[in-house]
């Protein structure tokens, strides 16, 4: 391979990453839907924690890495946040589509590169996506959108921000021990939620190979991916290529959930896409979220 060839691998590998990574949790959402007529969406989070927490446990081995104090508070803020975001959305994409879920939660990381930047360019931002929410959120419309639904999802992105937030302070003592950690401290904080709704259900042996198969989809592979993409492209590139999720979302709830949406409603979804590429682009550069949120 010569050294043309070797540059355009650099570029083209973690881009593909990336792709996979986003693809993989849409796809890991698409899967937990089928659980929620069993366990319900508080049963399919706490699933989905515990078993990732198991594997991320065992791929990171965090117990090799020592926490101060100090360390410890912003890492279990950062894993309560985890755990808030995952039940907040899982219950959103009960009563909405999930394309729609994703956008509404991406302004949770929306609203924290907007607080980065003092630009008036920003303004067109804010604007697009108020119009991508306006859009969205039923107002008095017998036929729009499930209110409580685009609530639980609204609430998941203010999780999200916190997650960032929380997430880039504990990962800057301790990288990619800290996801491991913060997954184990959402998988505690959930599972109470998922006993309370779900029982004995949670113990059928039938649903280990569909909850394995969430947390494999949704938090070991597309964690793994986005740690490497991220020592391998600029912060800026990874929250650019990131602002596509809520596309790549109603895509695979249309291929594996059937879930149509509105011209409307596609609208609004690229509405707060452009507002997302275009608060990553103008605002000053910051390091990129340690982990991918669904």
């Amino acid at each position: 391979m010569n050294a043309k060839q070797r540059s355009l691998a650099s570029v083209i590998l973690p881009v593909g990453m990336l792709l996979v990574a986003m693809m993989s949790i849409q796809s890991g959402a698409s899967l937990a839907k089928s659980l929620f007529p069993i366990v319900g969406a508080q049963g399919t989070t706490a699933l989905r924690l515990i078993f990732a927490s198991i594997l991320m446990v065992l791929i990171l081995r965090p117990w090799r890495t020592t926490f101060t104090a100090s360390s410890l508070r912003s890492v279990l803020i950062y894993g309560i946040a985890l755990g808030g975001m995952n039940f907040l959305f899982y219950m959103a994409i009960r009563t909405i589509p999930l394309g729609i879920g994703v956008a509404l939660e991406f302004t949770g990381p929306l609203a924290v590169a907007l607080l980065h930047s003092r630009k008036i360019t920003d303004f067109i931002w804010i604007i697009l996506a108020v119009i991508g929410l306006a859009l969205l959120i039923p107002m008095g419309q017998t036929d729009a959108l499930d209110l409580t639904g685009a609530l639980y999802a609204l609430g998941a992105g203010v999780c999200w921000a916190a997650y960032i937030l929380f997430g880039q302070k504990a990962g800057a003592d301790h990288g990619v021990q800290t996801a491991a950690l913060g997954v184990v401290i959402a998988a505690i904080f959930i599972a109470p939620f998922g006993v309370a709704h779900a029982g004995a259900a949670l113990l059928d042996p039938a649903l280990i190979p569909i909850a394995l198969g969430v947390a494999i989809l949704s938090t070991a592979l597309p964690y793994s991916l986005e740690m490497i993409a991220l020592t391998r492209m600029p912060a800026r590139t990874f929250g650019t290529l990131m602002s596509m999720e809520p596309a790549i979302g109603a895509l695979m709830g249309l291929v594996f959930l059937h879930e149509a949406l509105s011209l409307t409603q596609w609208l609004a979804i690229g509405a707060i896409i452009v507002a997302s590429i275009g608060a990553t682009l103008t605002t000053t550069p910051e390091p990129a979220a340690l982990v991918p949120a669904d």
